[in-house]
């Protein structure tokens, strides 16, 4: 709440420290309230798709929007709402991504990535109405090509927005396509970010803990950076 600069407090469940969270999980994510004030909220990882008819569908829907690419956000009708009005941040201390066969690491492997305190990811958030009138929030993360090192594990790659503009971008009000999605051309997408790998440990949901962060040595042929 410091890092964000939220002083409305907070009356949701504290989650758990968890170092490999699975979609439809619980999530905190920074977004604006009804007064304008910057709030902490809990929801759960996945857009839930506005069309769902029951909680299996709806479930359903969350394992396949986990992300959406800035490339089509406006456009798709999974999101398009969501990023006119329903913008959020998602804090994290950092996220695993694996390495693909097209770079100099060996298929799969995961890294960890990081910056030197919280780091935040551009998102999205919708408010789900279920048959029994019930209501359930969920989130996405926005990804967009990645660059400099990291494009050497992965080709996509969060977006991160830089702190100067992260009023704008919470900013219900701000509506128009052209100029939310400007918010997101940053001159340096990866500043601040640095990569080390990890166990495949955290290829297993059934693993958890600060282990899975611990960086390894890879083999001769895989060095680092």
């Amino acid at each position: 709440m410091d890092a964000f600069e939220i002083t409305t407090g907070y009356v949701g469940p504290v989650l758990p420290a968890d170092w490999n969270i699975t979609p439809t999980r619980d999530i905190y994510i920074v977004r604006d309230n009804r007064e304008a004030q910057r709030e902490l909220a809990t929801v759960s990882w996945g857009l839930i798709a506005p069309w769902s008819e029951d909680a299996q569908s709806a479930l359903r829907s969350q394992s396949q929007a986990i992300n959406a690419r800035t490339e089509t956000v406006h456009e798709k009708p999974t999101f398009r709402n969501a990023f006119t009005s329903r913008r959020c941040l998602i804090p994290a201390s950092g996220y695993y991504e694996w390495a693909t066969e097209m770079g100099p690491y060996a298929p799969k492997q995961p890294f960890f990535i990081h910056g030197d305190g919280l780091i935040a990811f551009a998102g999205i958030w919708d408010r789900w109405r279920s048959p029994d009138g019930s209501y359930q929030e969920s989130a996405a993360i926005i990804t967009r090509p990645a660059v400099e090192f990291l494009a050497t594990v992965h080709h996509r790659m969060p977006t991160f927005l830089p702190r100067e503009r992260w009023d704008a971008w919470l900013d219900p009000a701000l509506n128009k396509v052209d100029e939310i999605r400007g918010l997101m051309d940053i001159a340096q997408p990866a500043l601040g970010l640095s990569a080390y790998p990890v166990s495949s440990r955290v290829n297993s949901t059934a693993n958890n803990g600060s282990q899975l962060i611990a960086p390894i040595e890879l083999g001769e042929p895989e060095t680092l950076f």
